[in-house]
């Protein structure tokens, strides 16, 4: 695979097919070796952003996933936001709570895919969708 990455500049992906996920997965994973997280994180933040763009396309009817490189001045990580312009999440605390799930994924759900990254915020709303955004620090 190639990590011929643009480290200086976020990379978009459109979340349409499940192809489009795919491309998900190898985009992180990308930038999950150029900025040198472990192989056990690098699998941890893949499943995570496997899952979420799932969830993207199956729950939020498509969107996009940005990925990023970020520094804190102590160490690199990368940071990835989902979004889409579906329907929201109607119960949120349902939704983060361990062992639900509505089927179709990899059975992680939103809590899953949150202990497997160091950071995760999510913004959700009928009126504008949901917004993920999560951040996995190099060790």
């Amino acid at each position: 695979m190639t990590t011929g990455i643009d480290l200086g500049h976020p990379q978009a992906q459109s979340v349409r097919s499940d192809e489009d996920v795919v491309r998900v997965r190898q985009l992180v994973r990308s930038v999950a070796v150029a900025v040198k997280l472990s192989l056990v994180d690098q699998t941890k933040v893949v499943t995570a952003a496997s899952e979420l763009a799932r969830n993207t396309l199956v729950y939020g009817g498509g969107g996009t996933v940005e990925v990023a490189t970020v520094d804190n001045g102590v160490r690199k990580g990368m940071r990835i936001v989902f979004v889409d312009s579906g329907p929201g999440i109607a119960d949120l605390d349902l939704a983060l709570t361990d062992g639900y799930t509505t089927g179709g994924g990899l059975g992680l759900g939103l809590s899953g895919s949150r202990r497997l990254v160091d950071e995760f915020e999510i913004e959700t709303s009928p009126e504008t969708g949901t917004r993920i955004t999560v951040t996995k620090w190099a060790r």
